[in-house]
């Protein structure tokens, strides 16, 4: 029973159970999907993936997560600093959105969890104890940086080269200022403020959710105006077929670093 738990580990805490913990995660799931649904597209979106492969993901990966999780508490959910390693890797080979990028983001994924299960292994886990608050501090806002700079060049409207870096992308939007539209910059700084707005005033309140509403309202709104507001369009309502990734030699000996990174 103890070895197949090691495999299955809901076999241990499906029994603590009960009516009242079940009501509280009923209620607890119900305001995570509120949150993760706005979130799941934008880190798509940031990661250079289809926005509903996002959708997709929001579903499927917590329910995976929360049976073969390591916790009865356990939350499970993306990330900005992964996505936006996702798209810094994989952009230099494909073109975000396309066929090609998808199948290299599924080796990447792949490689990644390689790693992952090697390092848990050989108990590596336990290195994450001497990792210094600093540390932590400085990754998330360099993540944060990074991710801020990616976007900014689709609130303004200025096209940036695929694969740019952090520096040369400033360069490129300083070099291309006069060409910023306001049309867009209207829409960003809409869904920005609004959702900062609700934050502050209504901390419960789906802020995030309430935001992209905002930002959809505007740029509705303002197509009216302009043709040059660009929407996701119609989300299919079916899961995509299967995809496999790509394990050609070169793939594996490109993405390898980066899968190590993440």
């Amino acid at each position: 029973m103890i070895q197949l738990a090691k495999i299955f580990p809901f076999i241990l805490w499906f029994r603590l159970t009960t009516i009242e913990t079940i009501k509280a995660d009923f209620f607890a799931g119900l305001t995570g999907a509120i949150i993760v649904l706005p979130q799941s597209v934008a880190f798509a979106t940031i990661a250079g993936m289809p926005p509903e492969y996002g959708l997709y993901t929001a579903m499927v990966v917590p329910i995976i997560a929360a049976l073969f999780g390591s916790s009865f508490h356990l939350v499970s959910g993306p990330t900005t600093a992964i996505s936006i390693v996702v798209f810094a890797a994989v952009s230099k080979y494909a073109a975000p959105g396309s066929e090609e990028f998808v199948a290299l983001a599924l080796t990447l994924t792949f490689l990644a969890g390689v790693y992952q299960l090697v390092f848990g292994l050989a108990k590596f886990g336990l290195l994450v104890n001497f990792v210094s608050h600093n540390v932590v501090i400085g990754f998330t806002a360099g993540a944060a940086l990074l991710i801020a700079s990616s976007q900014i060049p689709y609130i303004l409207g200025i096209h940036i080269p695929r694969g740019e870096g952090f520096i040369n992308t400033w360069i490129d939007l300083y070099s291309g200022v006069g060409e910023f539209n306001i049309y867009l910059l209207i829409v960003g700084l809409g869904t920005l403020v609004s959702a900062i707005i609700i934050k502050l005033i209504r901390p419960k309140f789906p802020y995030l959710l309430i935001g992209m509403f905002v930002g959809g309202f505007l740029a509705f709104y303002l197509s009216s105006f302009t043709d040059s507001i660009e929407t996701v369009g119609v989300m299919p309502a079916y899961f995509p077929p299967l995809s496999s990734p790509n394990f050609s030699l070169n793939s594996l000996k490109s993405l390898a670093p980066e899968a190590f990174a993440i």
